[in-house]
């Protein structure tokens, strides 16, 4: 990852993920389920790419009554790394997960999940007990009502955590956007990043045709 001198930089931090699974986001209310995979998916394909340390976790995913594994998506991005799967809402609380986290030798944590108002929440405020600076990202989160959503991003923040979003995550990571790592994640923007991503196809287009000529750090 590129240098950033922002104050509140999220350099240097490591991503914890948690309970993004099927079953636990059937009972949440997203604005769209859809765009709840495909943030989640954006910013775990990012961490991977990235060589970002990354912690996952499950609640319940199996011995109970559903096999309730992480969205597929996660696991791609991941297929070597195993879950830590718990039978508490408090992941914070799991002396696995804090082992997981610690061995990042990362103080600065981006955290999502489901849901925003239970286990996001109570994993947010564990590690903030803690001392680390933790950053929420909303959009990879949904609460079990849009207002229950809502009220925990007012809780988080007010206890000292930061908002953030998965595209702003990205950019953040990479900001300068002619860097060989940028241009590496060309195609997860096209794939998730909406807006964002068809202006990359398009600019790209333009290119392909031979109608603008390709910058320099492209070539």
């Amino acid at each position: 990852m590129t240098e950033n001198p922002t104050e509140l930089s999220i350099q240097n931090s490591a991503v914890v993920l948690i309970d993004h699974q099927p079953a636990i986001a059937l009972q949440t209310a997203p604005p769209s389920q859809t765009q709840l995979v495909n943030n989640v998916a954006g910013l775990a394909e990012t961490a991977a790419a990235l060589g970002v340390p990354t912690v996952l976790t499950t609640v319940g995913a199996t011995g109970s009554v559903l096999v309730d594994p992480l969205f597929k998506e996660i696991t791609a991005a991941f297929p070597d790394l195993e879950p830590i799967d718990r039978t508490s809402t408090a992941a914070w609380s799991h002396p696995g997960v804090r082992a997981a986290v610690e061995a990042t030798g990362r103080r600065k944590l981006i955290m999502a999940g489901l849901s925003t108002d239970v286990c996001l929440t109570q994993a947010v405020l564990g590690a903030l007990k803690d001392g680390y600076e933790v950053f929420f990202v909303t959009d990879c989160s949904a609460g079990v009502t849009p207002e229950a959503h809502e009220d925990a991003k007012v809780r988080l923040s007010m206890a000292g955590a930061k908002p953030i979003n998965w595209l702003a995550v990205f950019s953040e990571w990479v900001p300068d956007y002619t860097a060989p790592e940028r241009i590496a994640l060309n195609g997860i923007m096209s794939r998730r990043a909406n807006s964002s991503g068809v202006f990359a196809d398009y600019v790209l287009a333009q290119v392909t045709g031979g109608i603008v000529k390709a910058p320099d750090f492209l070539s």
